[in-house]
Parts: structure tokens; C-alpha cells; sequence
């Protein structure tokens, strides 16, 4: 399942994927808070992955544990790892990385490469 976030007429410069997985009780749970988070940030794009019904978009990535947020500019992934499932935690993050000055992570080629390939699905479905 991903949820798409183009209500904005502004491109989007942050995207925050959720990498889930629909059998994870937590990860149901979260759902309604990203979603919530969703609505707070219309400039953001906010993607919801299913990392088994995804399995070839998120390859070779394994995502062990639950949930597991990419966040990217166009240009560098921002943070990837695996964060509480609470609403607070993703606000924070979210408008840290919308922060001037906010710093990208060295998270390696395939997180790069995930999250280009997370942008392009975006801009096609624009």
C-alpha cells in the first residue's frame, strides 16, 4: 500500500517514506499518526511502503525493524533508521530536516538509490 501527499502546488523538497510492513501490529498502528503527520506538512511528499508488497522497489535494502523512516532531499537522504512510533517523534524530525542548514546522512549508495527511486514514483504520479 503507498499513500502519495500532492495536495501542495509547490514540488515538494522533503520525502519522508514509511517502510513498512502490513503483518506489523505497530506498523498498523502508526499508520493513522504518519497520516496524521501527512496532513500537518502539505509541502512534504509522505509515502507509506510496504516493504514485502514492495519487495523489488526496496531491494536490496532489508528492513529489519519497524517502522523504518527514509527521509530525502532531491539531493541527499536526510535520516534513515528506525524511529519510535509515536506523532511527536515524526513532527520533530519532520521540521528538523525542514530546517535551513539541516545536515544529510552518509546512509550508503542503496538508501540513495531507494530514495531516487522513491522521488521519480513520486514525480510520475504527479
Amino acid at each position: 500500500m503507498q499513500t502519495l501527499n500532492t495536495s501542495n502546488t509547490q514540488p515538494p523538497q522533503l520525502l519522508v517514506a514509511c517502510l513498512c510492513a502490513d503483518w506489523c501490529g505497530t506498523c498498523r498502528d502508526y499508520q493513522s499518526r504518519f497520516e496524521q503527520i501527512k496532513a500537518a506538512f502539505p509541502g512534504v511528499q509522505f509515502v507509506w511502503i510496504d516493504v514485502e508488497d514492495e519487495s523489488d522497489l526496496v531491494d536490496p535494502i532489508e528492513v529489519e525493524n519497524f517502522p523504518t523512516l527514509l527521509m530525502a532531499t532531491r539531493e541527499q537522504v536526510r535520516f534513515f533508521g528506525t524511529v519510535l512510533p509515536h506523532a511527536e517523534t515524526l513532527q520533530r524530525l519532520v521540521e528538523t530536516q525542514l530546517e535551513p542548514g539541516a545536515r544529510g546522512q552518509d546512509a550508503g549508495a542503496d538508501c540513495a538509490a531507494l530514495a531516487k527511486r522513491l522521488w521519480q514514483r513520486a514525480d510520475e504520479a504527479d
